[in-house]
């Protein structure tokens, strides 16, 4: 199960972040539909100072990334993602679920949480693999009709 990638951190000055960047936002726009997608604000959003990226990259090939943010010190949140159609269900959405959860405990925040749409029960099943939990249903969170589980993960309770 698990896979020959690499987790990565994209690095703010490196050399391939247009590279990174650019597969990232080409998957971005085939997995997600527009209005969710952060495509057009990608680059912006991960100069933010409290973000980061993280990525697998086989055979120089992006094949999945995570994003996550703590904007405060009690909580960080993991504001997308997503693994390439042909690389699911190989444990790279795992692997970059974990390194951010680390990523973020490394904040000492107490908290992580995220939004998911509870139509895609891969991802929903993911997130409670790992020990996520439901908290609310948020109406309207993508458009009028589609709603997201709010769901969050604490580390205090450990």
């Amino acid at each position: 199960m698990a896979s020959a990638g690499a987790v990565l951190e994209l690095q703010k000055n490196s050399g391939n972040w247009a590279k990174v960047v650019e597969e990232v936002v080409k998957m971005e726009r085939k997995i997600f539909p527009k209005h969710e997608s952060l495509a057009r604000s990608f680059d912006e959003e991960l100069r933010k100072k409290n973000s980061g990226l993280l990525y697998i990259e086989i055979n120089g090939e992006v094949v999945g990334y995570v994003m996550y943010s703590w904007p405060s010190s009690l909580s960080a949140s993991i504001t997308k993602l997503a693994v390439k159609e042909n690389w699911r269900r190989q444990g790279h959405g795992v692997a970059l679920l974990v390194a951010a959860i680390q990523k973020c405990r490394t904040r000492s925040v107490q908290r992580v949480s995220l939004h998911v749409d509870p139509l895609r029960l891969a991802a929903v099943g993911l997130y409670k693999k790992m020990g996520f939990q439901v908290e609310t249903l948020v109406q309207g969170y993508y458009s009028s009709d589609r709603s997201a589980y709010r769901m969050y993960l604490d580390f205090d309770s450990e």
